[in-house]
């Protein structure tokens, strides 16, 4: 194994250590992916995160086809192929089991314009996948449905939420976004309905945040 092969393995072991030391994602709930020559790397089914090393990180090509002498893959493997099949721009995906979106999620909600950071998902509200079995086609359906149009995040329906990203930095701190979008949602309706922004003002955030931050070339 290759210095760089280890490290992207590497990189998904922390990157689900740090879901469970900051609470996006307790014990082996939750998984992530990452794009890695003509298929992906994921992490496997039912393993604890702190007994994982790079030698138990599954290598599956696009279609899902596992070579032998791994582990068997995470149980929603299927998702994570569909994803960064139908993708092509995107390098990683998050799977969470956050408390916050998973409590929407469990109301078949989504998290509507609220808040301009909404938009960080790419839409203006971040929408809520309809419920199947995990692991199942049904669900990886449902979510290539839901996340079309340049939206890289949703719920999922009485289960938790993903989040794609151009790196698996990216996509954790999506998966961050969200889990945080959904707990102040939750606790404005607290205070009563929600005050929520017009579609033109969310087209107006999205356009900006095209430039948002630091770009390449800037002075």
């Amino acid at each position: 194994m290759h210095d760089s092969e280890r490290a992207a393995r590497q990189s998904l072991i922390d990157c689900c250590r740090s879901m469970n030391s900051d609470g996006l994602s307790l014990n082996r709930s939750g998984n992530a992916s990452l794009r890695w020559g003509e298929g992906l790397l994921i992490t496997p089914t039912g393993r604890a995160y702190d007994a994982l090393r790079p030698e138990d990180i599954v290598y599956l090509e696009l279609d899902g086809t596992c070579p032998q002498g791994q582990l068997l893959p995470s149980s929603e493997w299927r998702f994570h192929c569909d994803l960064l099949r139908s993708h092509a721009n995107m390098g990683a995906v998050v799977h969470a089991h956050s408390p916050h979106a998973t409590a929407l999620a469990c109301l078949g909600e989504g998290i509507p314009a609220f808040h301009y950071m909404v938009a960080i998902a790419g839409s203006d509200h971040i929408p809520c996948a309809d419920y199947a079995t995990f692991g199942t086609h049904a669900l990886s359906e449902h979510i290539l449905r839901t996340l079309h149009g340049g939206l890289r995040a949703c719920l999922l329906a009485n289960h938790g939420q993903v989040a794609l990203g151009h790196t698996l930095d990216a996509a954790y701190a999506l998966a961050t976004e969200v889990e945080n979008l959904a707990r102040h949602y939750l606790l404005a309706r607290t205070l009563g309905p929600t005050r929520n922004l017009s579609p033109e003002e969310m087209a107006r955030v999205i356009e900006k945040f095209k430039t948002y931050g630091q770009q390449p070339g800037a002075h």
